[in-house]
């Protein structure tokens, strides 16, 4: 029994379930759409894993503000059948040290694979489980594969 719990315990994240709780409304690609994300290629990483297409809000990437209700990208796994899965959520500021809800950012320096300045991000796969944690860039259960067919 005692087992059982601190297994439950390791395994609950709050901040994931807050980001659950206030944006699975992205589920629907097509909303994303309509609150001005627009996609960037998937992206893999070099030693395997991905993080998947990433949509992205560019007010919110100009603000610089960190709501999680309002995360600058969205994030979808490109699936075989052509639908995109929601994943995660990444939030981005240039303002930093960043932290959300205790949570401390990657800082990423310029020049950088998306054009930006220097930047602070953190992912939260709240969708999908990452293996190498809830806060990582890169998912090794990941894969833009599905993206070569289309």
């Amino acid at each position: 029994m005692l087992m059982a719990g601190a297994a439950t315990a390791e395994t609950v994240n709050p901040l994931a379930e807050k980001v659950r709780a206030l944006d699975s409304r992205f589920e629907d690609v097509a909303v994303a759409k309509a609150e001005g994300y627009a996609p960037i290629p998937c992206a893999s990483g070099l030693t395997g894993g991905a993080m998947g297409i990433h949509y992205v809000n560019g007010a919110y990437l100009k603000d610089d503000a960190v709501d999680v209700a309002k995360p600058e990208a969205v994030m979808y796994e490109p699936m075989a059948d052509g639908k995109l899965k929601l994943i995660a959520v990444e939030y981005i500021t240039a303002k930093g040290p960043a932290s959300l809800e205790g949570h401390l950012f990657n800082f990423n320096t310029a020049p950088n694979r998306y054009g930006l300045g220097p930047f602070y991000e953190l992912h939260v796969w709240a969708w999908k489980q990452n293996p190498t944690g809830a806060f990582a860039d890169m998912n090794p259960n990941v894969s833009c594969d599905a993206m070569q067919g289309m």
